[in-house]
């Protein structure tokens, strides 16, 4: 009998994508080499071997490969998710730190059959093992409101940090008191906040990206 889900191990080079889609599945994303960013409609993680990213089903998602990454993917239909899931699980794309346990079971998933006996019970303690984490500090909110996405989108392209937030406002078309209230609202953070925070977001994948190319480079020698 088909089981109600699949395990899969990808190997992806850096700069590679897995394109903007959704599925009736839900998804964990595991790097256990590499990082990734995740994109969904509610903001973005950088997601390194230290966690996991879930994605509930029918929700869009992204997938850069930061870095040369080996993917191991657990999806799971719905049915299965709504059986097997503790009682208030999120419902939501999240980020979960990667327990010990979690990677033994993740390690061990990827070898076996799944259809065996033991694959079902393996991703079923899965779903009792993923914690969201409430502000992982590499998760980007994206403000849901129109004028908060253009503060947003115009704050991502200020990579040297110039413009102050009325500069920001007049940009946007709106205020100074309607951004300081939308960012709370709809991140959880305030504007100086997200700001530091997408600095690092943004940053890191560039840097990590630098030292691969710098690495490979001195590997092809003169």
């Amino acid at each position: 009998m088909q089981q109600p889900f699949t395990i899969r191990r990808v190997s992806k080079p850096r700069g590679g994508e897995l394109p903007l889609h959704a599925h009736a599945e839900a998804q964990l994303t595991f790097a256990a080499s590499g990082m990734v960013q995740v994109h969904t409609d509610n903001g973005v993680w950088l997601v390194p071997p230290q966690l996991a990213a879930w994605i509930p089903p029918g929700a869009s998602h992204r997938i850069d490969i930061i870095s040369d990454a080996d993917l191991w993917i657990v999806m799971w239909e719905q049915a299965a998710v709504q059986k097997w899931a503790p009682r208030f699980f999120p419902d939501r794309a999240f980020a979960s730190r990667v327990s010990p346990l979690l990677r033994s079971l993740l390690d061990e998933a990827v070898k076996l059959d799944a259809n065996s006996g033991k694959a079902e019970l393996i991703v079923r303690l899965m779903l009792h093992e993923l914690t969201e984490m409430q502000d992982a500090p590499t998760f980007l909110p994206i403000p849901k409101g129109a004028v908060g996405r253009r503060v947003a989108d115009i704050a991502l392209t200020d990579i040297r940090n110039d413009l102050g937030i009325g500069d920001l406002a007049t940009r946007a078309a709106t205020s100074v008191r309607t951004v300081s209230r939308t960012f709370p609202l709809e991140t959880g953070m305030t504007l100086k906040a997200w700001r530091q925070r997408a600095r690092v977001v943004t940053a890191l994948p560039s840097r990590i990206s630098d030292r691969a190319e710098g690495r490979s480079l001195r590997s092809r020698g003169p």
